[in-house]
């Protein structure tokens, strides 16, 4: 029998930071915001982890990237870079730095093979300056692949993605958070089918408008849109090719 005592001093041990209760969301240390209260609600550490994460969509269009903005200026305010590799459309540079981005510290990264692709996502989650690597797979990852890019993640301590576009044939990656996303009405419905925690009974309902849930980040337009990315770790792929770069707006 459990009495008053001895239920205090469980309670007390429970309550340590280093405890973590299977059914609970998981802790994750130095975690970004979302800028979304209600998503940072059931995600471990309360905002996107410094590891990698995947995100499957059922349509391309439907605010996926608007959802991860305001994380995006929150790096970047911070002092970090943000690589985007092999987009499936070109960026829009006015959109971007109306959502608060620094496109003096957004680079974008066209590698001619799938495999200059993930050696480029994989070497920028490593570097030290950039804060969030993003990657549109041109290929399927296989699960040895998707593990060097979780370890890539988590010893750079960077914010990696891996979109997976409507119709992409789903394979097994290593990453500790999967989202699914699709519309619903006017909103953005998140669905985490993967977490360290308890399961998520119900998609998180999105308002992408709401201006008390985004962050508010002041427009910053860079002096200029070209250049060499400081992320100077990319260079050459391991076909021995150049990595191309671009400025988003050139």
């Amino acid at each position: 029998m459990t009495t008053p005592s001895h239920r205090a001093s469980l309670d007390a041990v429970l309550a340590h930071p280093a405890i973590w209760r299977g059914g609970d969301c998981a802790p994750e240390p130095a975690a970004v915001a979302t800028g979304f209260a209600a998503l940072d609600a059931v995600l471990p550490g309360g905002g996107w982890p410094r590891a990698l994460t995947e995100i499957q969509l059922s349509g391309e269009g439907i605010g996926e990237l608007r959802l991860v903005l305001p994380a995006l200026a929150r790096l970047q305010a911070d002092g970090r870079d943000v690589i985007w590799i092999a987009p499936p459309y070109v960026p829009y540079a006015p959109a971007l730095a109306a959502a608060g981005l620094d496109l003096g510290r957004l680079a974008i990264v066209r590698p001619a093979t799938a495999a200059d692709a993930q050696w480029a996502f994989a070497e920028a989650l490593r570097a030290p300056e950039c804060g969030a690597a993003f990657l549109w797979p041109q290929a399927t990852l296989d699960e040895r692949a998707a593990r060097r890019l979780q370890v890539a993640a988590r010893d750079g301590g960077s914010w990696g993605v891996l979109w997976r576009r409507p119709g992409e044939r789903e394979t097994t990656v290593a990453a500790p958070l999967r989202l699914a996303l699709a519309p619903a009405t006017s909103r953005l419905a998140v669905r985490v089918v993967k977490r360290r925690g308890g399961e998520v009974a119900h998609p998180v309902l999105l308002d992408l408008d709401d201006p008390a849930s985004t962050l508010a980040a002041a427009p910053r337009l860079p002096q200029s849109l070209t250049g060499v990315p400081s992320c100077s770790a990319l260079r050459c792929s391991p076909s021995g090719r150049p990595v191309g770069f671009t400025r988003t707006g050139t």
